[in-house]
């Protein structure tokens, strides 16, 4: 199937954000090493595996559980805040071709919403700064539905808010936990292509119904 076919009876776009609009997968790994090294731990090799999808306060609580981490889930979250703010502000560049992509399909009339695991804070912050936040007419997060990916909730949510039948909707997702939460939703989905996740191309392949390497494509 090509982007031309799936796009025929397409309302609205709805995206994630890490390593979907932006390439940030890169900065959560180091995160884990400095944050669990406060309390004396290293990540175990799963850690990344057994988070992946969660949202933003699943995967607090998910800390709090197996690390006995003493601090409280905000705390939690406002530390990893802290701690990413920077790096989102001055080190994650947009995925090629997505300010040109957004921009023309903005023009025929397609409205966008970013559906995202990570907190509003984040993605409040780095839309801002690559100055894409009224591109955007809706922005749901994990911590606003009550199951993370791949639970469709966060992708109902995000075409109730486009006021979009979820047929009519379609889903750029980069993991597979996302590409699962938006076919779980009844949507199309396109696989797009990150170096976090680039081992599970095949698997990404099989579950979308199209795989892209970049943006940079009407």
């Amino acid at each position: 199937m090509t982007f031309q076919e799936i796009l025929q009876d397409k309302k609205a776009f709805l995206f994630d954000l890490d390593g979907t609009l932006v390439d940030s997968m890169w900065i959560w790994g180091q995160i884990d090493v400095d944050y669990l090294g406060r309390f004396g731990l290293e990540p175990p090799p799963d850690l990344q595996s057994s988070i992946e999808g969660m949202s933003f306060n699943e995967t607090a609580q998910y800390f709090k559980n197996r690390f006995a981490i003493p601090d409280s889930l905000e705390q939690m979250k406002a530390d990893w805040n802290r701690m990413a703010w920077d790096k989102y502000l001055r080190e994650v560049p947009l995925k090629p071709g997505v300010g040109e992509f957004l921009a023309f399909h903005r023009e025929r009339g397609i409205k966008m919403a970013v559906a995202s695991s990570n907190s509003r804070e984040l993605v409040e912050a780095v839309i801002g700064v690559h100055g894409l936040t009224d591109t955007f007419d809706v922005i749901v997060t994990g911590c606003d539905v009550a199951h993370g990916k791949p639970s469709p909730d966060i992708y109902l949510e995000a075409a109730a808010g486009l006021e979009t039948a979820p047929v009519r909707c379609l889903v750029f997702e980069d993991i597979i936990p996302g590409i699962l939460a938006g076919r779980n939703a009844g949507m199309q989905v396109v696989a797009v292509e990150d170096a976090y996740s680039r081992y599970q191309e095949k698997e990404k392949r099989e579950l979308a119904d199209l795989y892209i390497t970049d943006y940079r494509m009407k």
